[in-house]
């Protein structure tokens, strides 16, 4: 979590401790380390750990998201403009990609709409990430529905979810802009590709 200020997260924790009444050897028996660990994470001098933090949002009354100092809040979502420009932003993630899938009449029965990751895309690694990501928060949801989750439950689970992916920092660029004999040539050898992969498939 290089992008954590381990000093500020060391405060917050001595901060948290004390407002619980704690001494650091008390903390230290009840997250199961040594009273010397302890202080390397009060003053900074060692990182903690994902599950760490967690654990120590759990006993310090707090959440983990606040323990890393991680701002949760986004900028109020006030149109679709917001909802749309968030999903843009997903575009320019390096090792994540896409498809979306259209589905309405009179091809479809249906009318909707998907955004698609493929797990097992060789060329965008973060996939597999969000594929799992989905499933899992999926899986919540169906829990929050059908009334086996409380909603303080489902907010714990997202915080602590947050919390774990704060160790998996992305790089975001814009896609370059191409000289138009380029985007040509470039899209000419996608059709090609295209074709021939039909053809295979007939």
């Amino acid at each position: 979590m290089d992008q954590f200020d381990s000093f500020a997260i060391g405060n917050r924790i001595k901060a948290l401790r004390k407002k619980k009444g704690y001494n650091q050897t008390e903390l230290a028996d009840i997250i199961g380390k040594s009273l010397r660990t302890v202080q390397k994470y009060e003053t900074g001098e060692i990182e903690v750990s994902v599950s760490v933090i967690n654990q120590l949002a759990e006993v310090l009354g707090t959440s983990p998201t606040y323990i890393l100092g991680y701002d949760t809040e986004m900028a109020p979502i006030r149109s679709m403009a917001d909802v749309v420009n968030y999903l843009f932003h997903i575009e320019q993630v390096n090792g994540m990609d896409f498809s979306i899938d259209v589905k309405r009449p009179p091809h479809s029965r249906e009318w909707s709409c998907s955004m698609t990751f493929n797990g097992k895309a060789k060329d965008a690694p973060l996939n597999a990430d969000m594929c799992l990501f989905l499933e899992e928060w999926e899986s919540q949801r169906e829990q929050l529905r059908s009334y086996g989750l409380s909603q303080t439950g489902y907010r714990k689970w997202k915080d602590k979810t947050i919390t774990y992916y704060t160790a998996s920092p992305v790089d975001c660029e814009e896609p370059e802009e191409l000289p138009r004999a380029e985007r040509i040539k470039r899209r000419n050898a996608y059709l090609e590709s295209l074709y021939a992969k039909q053809d295979e498939n007939e």
